[in-house]
Order: structure tokens, then sequence, then C-alpha cells
């Protein structure tokens, strides 16, 4: 069965993503190193906000469910995709807090059974019609350890806009996701 509001964000993700390279050009060479593994779309993220974020500080359950995949690795063959999940408690949220940057960690479960822990920094800034969320950092342990990882979400803002004028809620931001870990 279709799930309209899925058709929807996907539509709406799309245009936004065709808006975010129109503004930011194409990538930029690739770096010295060597791939280990990369994630293209369908690869996503799910973030949903209970309560709802406004322009109210308030104590929020943030559910956060990434999948990874398709992913190739010429290291590793059998690394195909991964999942990240996280459930959190955050005070004093607001919908500014999708725009600011900071420092994250998170770990990502590989179809293989392993594991690699990201530190990154993240970047978050509205591109067009697009919320683009930008983590480089490097895998602190597990599988491509010592590697650099740059993960790029890419979401409709139209809510997040909405939210930080005052004129809506923010129940939930889905993303499209890539994802690159280069050994140096």
């Amino acid at each position: 069965m279709i799930n309209p509001f899925r058709t929807a964000a996907t539509v709406l993700v799309s245009a936004a993503c065709a808006s975010a390279l129109l503004v930011l050009g194409p990538a930029a060479p690739a770096s010295a190193g060597v791939l280990d593994v990369t994630c293209t779309p369908p690869s996503s993220e799910t973030v949903a906000f209970t309560p709802p974020l406004t322009m109210t500080p308030q104590t929020v359950t943030v559910n956060t469910s990434t999948q990874y995949g398709p992913c190739v690795s010429a290291s590793n063959p059998a690394l195909t995709s991964g999942t990240r999940t996280n459930t959190s408690s955050a005070p004093g949220q607001t919908c500014l807090e999708l725009l600011t940057n900071g420092t994250t960690t998170f770990t990502i479960t590989w179809n293989t059974g392993q594991t690699s822990t990201i530190s990154a920094n993240r970047t978050s800034t509205v591109v067009g019609a697009a919320l683009v969320t930008t983590h480089t950092g490097t895998v602190t342990s597990g599988l491509f350890a010592g590697s650099t990882v740059l993960q790029v979400l890419t979401g409709a803002a139209a809510d997040v806009l909405l939210c930080t004028t005052g004129l809506g809620k923010v129940a939930g931001i889905y993303s499209v996701v890539t994802l690159e870990i280069t050994s140096v």
C-alpha cells in the first residue's frame, strides 16, 4: 500500500535535494584517501520529536532511526548496509536547536555485525527549501577506526522555517543520507 505521507515527504526531500545541489554546486574533488565505504540514497534518517518542537523550551523525547544502504566497501565487500537508532530526552529544546552547530557521537551497526563509533562536528543550515545537516569527523573505534567521516542529511525545511517564526511545530524530520568513510 502506498503511504501518501511518505510519498509526499519523498517528493519534498527530492525537490529540496535538487535545490541544495543547485545552490551548493558540484561536490569537491575526492581527497587523496582511500574510500572505505560509501552509502547513498535511499539511505535515510527519520527523527521524531515528542512532544513536537515549538518556540517554547520544553523537554522533548527524540527518536532517531537511520538506515544506511546501499553501501559499497572495497575493503569489506560483505558490508552492504547499516543502522543507527537512538532515543534520548533533551531538556529545554525548541525548533531553533535544529539550526545549531555542535558535536555528536554515534555508532553505526553494519550488516556484518561490526560497528563503527563516530565523533563528528555537526553543522545545520537551510539551503533553498532544504535543511542540510553535515557531520565531519572520524571513526574513533571499531571498523574503519582512524578514518575520516563525511555524512550529509538533506530534508525539507518548510516545517523548521514555520516553527522558527512561531507559526508551526516540528513533529519530525525525514532526510536522505549520504555517508563516506575514507582512510587517510
